[in-house]
């Protein structure tokens, strides 16, 4: 059965700790095309769309588990938000775990809205990345 409103509230177990490096940090500001002083240099700065990096990798758990029958390929990410406790910085050690909040599931479409919580060593927040996602199933699955 595809995921569905009972699923809200079902969490998964955290991620590996990611340290931040100076270097990704670079790679990463590069991308986006940001100049921006505070990124660069000793101990920089992250972009805050950095935590997205972080974010991405704690999907991983909820697109395995089957009782979701959920496909990234058949996934669309239509919002994002993040709510800031401080900014990410170079060595930091953080793990994400990521929530579902909301279901709303609809013959072969679900809106899906995740939280995932971004922590450092200490187990002091940092981010909250609330995502959601537009999930679609062939008819034939969602009957």
């Amino acid at each position: 059965m595809p995921i569905n409103e009972g699923h809200v509230g079902r969490s998964y177990p955290p991620t590996a700790p990611y340290q931040l490096s100076t270097a990704k940090i670079a790679e990463f500001a590069a991308a986006l095309g940001d100049g921006n002083p505070a990124y660069a240099g000793d101990s920089p700065l992250a972009p805050p769309t950095f935590a997205v990096v972080l974010a991405g990798a704690a999907w991983g758990a909820m697109f395995a588990d089957p009782e979701l029958d959920l496909q990234l390929s058949r996934t669309v990410h239509t919002d994002q938000r993040f709510t800031w406790t401080r900014q990410l910085r170079a060595m930091d050690e953080v793990t994400a775990a990521l929530t579902i909040q909301k279901v709303r599931a609809r013959g072969t479409t679900a809106f899906i809205t995740i939280d995932v919580d971004l922590v450092d060593a200490a187990g002091e927040p940092v981010c909250t990345a609330t995502s959601t996602l537009l999930h679609t199933w062939p008819a034939e699955v969602a009957a």
